[in-house]
C-alpha cells in the first residue's frame, strides 16, 4: 500500500523550507521536500500528495509550469502557491488554473499558514471521498433502507438486529425527520412477523374524535356518520406489527384503551359490547419528552413504562457529520433515476455547504434539498446554486447590483479588489456564523479575530445574525 505524502514543500529558499519543515513536525504531517520542479514531479509520480506548497519562482521549470504539469496529469493534489508581493498577478493566474490558494511572503502569521494547509488537506479528503462515491467505490453502509456508517448509526443497526426477533415493545426516540419509520420497518422486516402486515399510524394526523374508531374500529350507528361496521387498524394489523408514530399526541382516553391492548391483547370497537383478541407487536415513536409529559399529566405513567421496554434513540443529522456525503449521494441516485435526469455528481463546494448546515429537519430536509437540486440542475453535477437558500445563507445570494463582482476583470483594480473583498467577507463571516449557530464569540475565535472587530465586519456588511438561529450575546 502506497502511503500518501500529506505535505510537499517545493522551494529552493532554505529559510522557507525550514519554516515548513517545522510546521510539518509540529503538526505531525508526513512531508517531503523538493528544491525544483523536476524533483516535485518525481514525488508526484511515486506517491499521492495531499497538499503541495509551490513557490512560483523556482530554478529551471517555474511554479506555473509545474502547476500545469500537475493538472495535465490529473493529480488531485491541492496546490498552495507561494509568491512575493510583486508577483500576485501570477498567483491569481495560478488560482484560475486550479490552485487552491496562494501565500504572499514574508509570512506574518505562521499559524494562519498552518490553518490554510489544514483546510487544503480537508478539501483533498473531501474530493477523494466524492470521487469514490461517484465511482461506487465507497463501502456504502445500508441496512434495511437505512444509510450510514457513523458509529452511532452502526450501534442502531446492532440494536435492530438484536431486538427485532423478540416480541418486546419498542420505543423509538428522535427529532422529526431522523428516520423513525425506517427503523420501525427494519424491525418488522427482521422479525418473525416479516410476512405479516405492517401498519403505520400517525397519531397526530387523526382527529381526536376519530382516533379510537381508526385504531379499534366501530359498530354501525355508534356515532353520527357510522353507517356501517368498520374494522380498526389494530385488527387489520393482527399477527403483524403496529407502528404508532407521534404517540405523544394520543388523547388520555385513548391511552387507557391502548394500555389494555398491551396488557391483555384485547380491543373493543367503539359502540361494541364484545372484545376481540389481537396479536400485534407494537413499535411506538415520538419526538417529545414523554417523561416530561408524564410529569405534567399529559401522558399516563403506566402506559409510558409499558411502552418504554426497549429504547432506540436516533441521533440528529448534525451528530452524524460523516454520513452526510453518503446520504447525499444516496438521495442523488434515487431522485436522478426517478426524474430520469443525468445528474450523478455533487460539487465540492456544494458538499461543503451541506456539511456546514445544521439540518434542523434532519434527513428529511437533506433529501428535500437534494431532490430540489436534481430538479434544478441543468448539468451532470449539483452546484451550490441549486441548493436551497437557507443552506447557503443569504450572503451567498448577492443582490443584483453585486452580481458583477463575479467578473472582476471589467473593473479597475481598486474597484475589483473592493468588490472581491466585500464578497469574501460576507461569505466567510456568514459561513462561520452558520457553523457556530450565530455565536459571535466562538466564530471570532475560529477566525482568529478580536470579537469587537468581528462584530464591526458583521455591521459593516449588514449580515443579519438572526438567520443563523443564534442570538447575539
Amino acid at each position: 500500500m502506497v502511503t500518501s505524502t500529506e505535505l510537499l514543500i517545493v522551494d529552493d529558499d532554505e529559510t522557507l523550507v525550514k519554516v515548513f519543515e517545522r510546521l510539518g513536525r509540529d503538526h505531525h504531517w508526513a512531508y517531503k521536500i523538493a528544491r525544483n520542479g523536476k524533483e516535485a514531479l518525481e514525488v508526484f509520480n511515486t506517491s499521492p500528495v495531499e497538499v503541495a506548497v509551490l513557490d512560483i519562482n523556482l530554478p529551471g521549470m517555474d511554479g506555473i509550469q509545474v502547476l500545469e504539469q500537475i493538472k495535465a496529469n490529473r493529480f488531485s493534489t491541492e496546490i498552495i502557491m507561494i509568491t512575493g508581493v510583486g508577483s500576485v498577478e501570477s498567483a491569481v493566474r495560478a488560482i484560475k488554473m486550479g490552485a487552491y490558494d496562494y501565500l504572499t511572503k514574508p509570512f506574518d502569521d505562521i499559524e494562519k499558514v498552518a490553518n490554510l494547509i489544514e483546510k487544503a488537506r480537508e478539501r483533498y479528503q473531501l474530493v477523494k471521498k466524492i470521487r469514490k462515491l461517484e465511482r461506487g467505490g465507497e463501502d456504502r453502509q445500508q441496512f434495511e433502507g437505512i444509510v450510514g456508517k457513523s458509529r452511532k448509526i452502526q450501534e442502531i443497526f446492532d440494536v435492530i438486529e438484536s431486538v427485532a426477533p423478540t416480541s418486546s415493545t419498542i420505543m423509538i426516540l428522535g427529532e422529526s425527520g431522523t428516520g423513525k419509520e425506517l427503523v420501525a420497518r427494519a424491525l418488522h422486516r427482521r422479525s418473525n412477523r416479516s410476512e405479516k402486515p405492517f401498519v403505520a399510524i400517525n397519531c397526530a394526523a387523526i382527529p381526536e374524535n376519530l382516533i379510537e374508531s381508526e385504531l379499534f374500529g366501530h359498530k354501525k350507528g355508534s356515532f353520527t356518520g357510522a353507517m356501517n361496521d368498520k374494522r380498526g387498524l389494530f385488527e387489520e394489523g393482527d399477527t403483524g406489527t403496529i407502528f404508532l408514530d407521534e404517540i405523544g399526541e394520543l388523547p388520555l382516553g385513548t391511552q387507557v384503551k391502548l394500555l389494555r391492548v398491551l396488557q391483555e391483547g384485547e380491543i373493543r370497537a367503539v359502540g361494541g359490547n364484545q372484545t376481540k383478541h389481537v396479536d400485534v407487536r407494537l413499535v411506538a415513536a415520538t419526538n417529545k419528552n414523554l417523561e416530561q409529559q408524564v410529569k405534567v399529566g399529559a401522558f399516563r405513567e403506566d402506559l409510558y413504562y409499558r411502552l418504554n421496554v426497549i429504547t432506540v434513540d436516533l441521533p440528529p443529522l448534525r451528530e452524524r457529520f460523516e454520513d452526510i456525503p453518503l446520504l447525499a449521494y444516496y438521495f442523488l441516485k434515487k431522485h436522478a433515476e426517478r426524474l430520469k435526469k443525468n445528474v450523478d455528481k455533487i460539487s465540492v463546494d456544494a458538499l461543503q455547504a451541506l456539511q456546514s448546515y445544521r439540518w434542523v429537519g434532519n434527513i428529511r430536509e437533506l433529501e428535500n434539498a437534494i431532490e430540489r437540486a436534481v430538479v434544478l440542475s441543468s448539468e451532470d453535477s449539483i452546484s451550490v446554486r441549486e441548493l436551497p437558500p437557507q443552506i447557503l445563507g443569504t450572503a451567498f445570494y448577492l443582490p443584483p447590483e453585486e452580481h458583477d463582482s463575479r467578473d472582476l476583470t471589467r473593473f479597475p483594480y481598486n474597484d475589483a479588489k473592493e468588490k472581491a473583498t466585500a464578497a469574501f467577507n460576507r461569505s466567510y463571516i456568514s459561513s462561520l456564523l452558520r457553523l457556530t449557530s450565530g455565536n459571535i464569540s466562538i466564530a471570532s475565535q475560529k477566525a482568529g479575530m478580536d470579537r469587537s472587530n468581528f462584530k464591526k465586519i458583521i455591521k459593516k456588511y449588514q449580515i443579519d445574525i438572526r438567520q443563523f438561529k443564534g442570538e447575539e450575546e
